[in-house]
């Protein structure tokens, strides 16, 4: 649910006022929001709570220095959650981190549904991997957020056919890369 126009306007005074209780409303209005267009893009739970963390630290330092959102708090807040999450892969990428291989025994006694729907996951996770940064920024706030085609078109500053051509690539290589794990 969106804020009304006059309590955007009351936070984004609050905020610049550093007023602590538009800060908490700010905070508890688009926590969830950030968070789960994060670990979206990341499927990491811990990770995701940090870097959405980070977003507002980075929300409350603007703000200090007077270069917070102007008109919008939400769509300020999820660029700097696409920075945030584009230099935090880019710092994985250099330092790829160790994984756990696939040939370990699971111990969980949990049914082999559980089993197929991990596979799954971690099939489509890899796949969401090799798109490029924008197919992975569509897919998040389309799927991720739940947003319509015109506020993605809004929130990536492209036209609307723009975001349904990047939106069918994104999904047709996404199915593509499905695909190439599942046959291999």
């Amino acid at each position: 649910m969106a804020m009304s126009a006059s309590d955007e306007r009351g936070a984004l005074t609050g905020l610049r006022d550093l007023d602590p209780q538009a800060i908490g409303v700010v905070y508890d209005r688009y926590f969830r929001d950030i968070y789960r267009y994060v670990f979206y893009r990341i499927g990491d739970q811990a990770a995701a709570e940090d870097l959405t963390g980070d977003v507002f630290v980075r929300l409350l330092e603007a703000v200090q220095k007077k270069r917070g959102p102007e008109t919008n708090v939400k769509g300020w807040l999820l660029s700097t959650a696409s920075h945030v999450v584009m230099d935090h892969l880019r710092r994985r990428y250099r330092r790829p981190l160790e994984s756990i291989p696939d040939s370990l025994p699971d111990h969980d006694p949990g049914p082999l549904s559980n089993l197929e729907m991990r596979e799954q996951n971690r099939s489509v996770q890899e796949a969401y991997t090799q798109l490029t940064p924008e197919q992975q920024h569509v897919l998040a706030l389309r799927f991720g957020q739940g947003f319509s085609v015109e506020e993605t078109a809004r929130q990536m500053k492209k036209n609307i056919n723009a975001v349904k051509a990047l939106q069918f690539r994104a999904l047709a290589a996404l199915q593509r890369q499905i695909g190439k794990v599942w046959n291999e």
